[in-house]
């Protein structure tokens, strides 16, 4: 069927001029809302507005202009349907072809720090979503498109098929745009599961009910801060969105097949400080495969822990070296490596900085699978592209906020798990010294280095440190003494005077007592366990200081 008439309402307005005069230039009649007809207008594109359309005033504010009968008659209308047809004919009725619409970004709206319940509300939208599941459940005749990105693909076939899109096509877009409205009716309930309508302000910004802005959403007008410290709800219905990123060649092993998406999951909050591995820019080598970006998002997190410039290592989504530098990244890079040099070999590197031309020449000495960084100087890329394989990603600068919630799910038989992340921060400011001895100012240094870095190894974990690297890590091991002993294996530097934390409590005296063998003499670890008197007890034997922190990191 020939597309003849056409309604445009958008609040992301790529592409919208160029689609509309492709669409003109086919003969096709536009009718459009609000900002999408004035931004349209603007660009010299003539429109017919849906109030002359209807011959129905907007009104409420634009709350109410598009639920008309002339609107949703002329989508939902059967036209080879007798009865159908005739009712066009009698209350005057015109087929619409194609709806082009898009919703406000509710989700992003209420993600911004301070917005009202108010304001929250006024940027739900009722037309919007209405015409496009009319224009899907009749996509036999009418064709929605939600998506900007699908306006060249759709001109060029209406182009070649004279002002006709296939039932292939129409099904696709159909199929799009019910993911589309799914996800954004997902975000309104769980905003309502997590969020209070205590507050309401008596002014607030107007989005119509046409999914078209109103232009004065972002108004300038100052925020509130959050409250930091309010705990978010689970939703009782949890329904996150994902799209595909890429299809991957396999999975963690050949056998298997894999894709990444891109997740959000809306109304829940998000960490808008930490770098997402869909918006990295492959700057070298081939596509990462499921295990690479498995392991650069293990390395990112870990990095993400430090301020300074820091360098980690990841092997099998484990640090095997982690360091510091208060000033120079190369040298944090060749502490980092110094850890374990033997298993940095064929490893992800994260970088928390610029990558300079002599951190990119220490990099080149060791054979790596992909190094991440906010981005690489001119010289330091052109180094290391000399190694075509080498994949080189580049997210964009860095932001620590620890404030800021993540959520993280695993998926287990028949659903999924769903937790908080762990953004358990300052545990070393508040652990309380239970040895006869306390840490000194270096010894309290190593054990929040070694703390934050423990928190992203593998239970049972056990870590010894100085005060800006890694000297042995022990990574999942089925006993705690057994992760002191490969520690204690792993290091190939000294480690007398180290300090060692531990991911959850000592259960006997015995891995004290393997730590203090190995030189350590600082400990820190939640504590909590039966025998905690033992171990303390083993701690000043040795004169090892221990600190208790109350707050365990198991990485399963």
């Amino acid at each position: 069927m020939t597309t003849r008439r056409a309604i445009l309402s958008v609040s992301d307005k790529r592409g919208l001029a160029e689609f509309a005069r492709g669409l003109q230039a086919l003969g096709v009649t536009l009718i459009s809302t609000g900002g999408t007809a004035r931004a349209l207008r603007e660009a010299g594109v003539p429109v017919t507005a849906v109030s002359e359309y209807t011959g129905a005033a907007e009104i409420f504010g634009g709350r109410v202009k598009t639920l008309h009968p002339k609107i949703h008659g002329g989508l939902l209308a059967r036209v080879d349907n007798p009865d159908d047809a005739a009712e066009m004919t009698t209350h005057g009725v015109e087929a619409i072809d194609l709806v082009v619409v898009n919703l406000y970004p509710f989700a992003a709206t209420v993600a911004q720090t301070g917005v009202t319940h108010a304001q929250a509300i006024e940027n739900i939208d009722i037309g919007g979503p209405t015409m496009i599941r009319a224009a899907a459940k009749n996509h036999s005749r009418v064709a929605v498109i939600v998506d900007p990105s699908d306006y060249p693909a759709v001109l060029a076939e209406l182009a070649a098929n004279h002002g006709t899109l296939s039932a292939q096509t129409r099904l696709a877009l159909a199929h799009k745009a019910f993911a589309h409205t799914g996800a954004y009716d997902a975000a309104i309930g769980a905003y309502f599961a997590t969020h209070s309508a205590a507050q309401a302000p008596a002014d607030v910004p107007n989005v119509d009910d046409s999914g078209d802005d109103v232009d004065d959403v972002s108004d300038g007008r100052a925020k509130t801060p959050a409250d930091a410290t309010e705990e978010p709800a689970f939703p009782a219905l949890l329904r996150p969105t994902w799209r595909l990123e890429a299809k991957l060649r396999y999975g963690e092993n050949p056998h298997q097949q894999a894709a990444f998406y891109s997740t959000a999951i809306p109304g829940l909050p998000q960490a808008s400080h930490r770098p997402r591995l869909a918006d990295a820019e492959l700057l070298n080598g081939k596509a990462l495969s499921y295990n690479n970006l498995l392991d650069v998002d293990a390395a990112l997190a870990c990095c993400l822990e430090f301020d300074d410039p820091c360098a980690v290592i990841v092997k099998h989504t484990n640090p095997c070296g982690v360091a510091t530098h208060p000033s120079d990244l190369a040298a944090a890079y060749e502490r980092a490596r110094a850890t374990d040099a033997m298993s940095s070999f064929g490893g992800i590197v994260a970088l928390n900085r610029k990558v300079d031309e002599a951190t990119a020449a220490l990099l080149r000495e060791t054979f790596l699978e992909c190094i991440i960084a906010p981005s690489f100087t001119p010289s330091a890329a052109q180094l290391l592209r000399r190694k075509p394989n080498l994949r080189l990603l580049a997210t964009g600068p860095w932001a620590r906020a620890p404030e800021d919630r993540e959520w993280s799910l695993r998926s287990v038989a028949g659903g999924i798990l769903v937790q908080s992340a762990d953004l358990h921060l300052d545990a070393i400011a508040q652990a309380k010294p239970v040895s006869k001895r306390a840490p000194s100012a270096a010894e309290r240094a190593g054990l929040e280095f070694a703390w934050r870095v423990c928190k992203h190894v593998k239970s049972n974990a056990i870590v010894f440190a100085s005060e800006s690297s890694t000297l042995g890590v022990g990574a999942g091991q089925m006993s705690r003494v057994d992760a002191v002993h490969l520690a204690k294996h792993k290091a190939t530097q000294a480690l007398a005077g180290s300090c060692v934390a531990s991911d959850a409590f000592f259960p006997f005296r015995d891995g004290i007592d393997a730590l203090a063998a190995a030189g350590a003499t600082a400990v820190v670890q939640p504590g909590g366990s039966r025998r905690d008197d033992e171990v303390i007890a083993a701690a000043d034997e040795h004169d090892i200081a221990m600190l208790f922190t109350g707050a365990r990191h198991f990485r399963h």
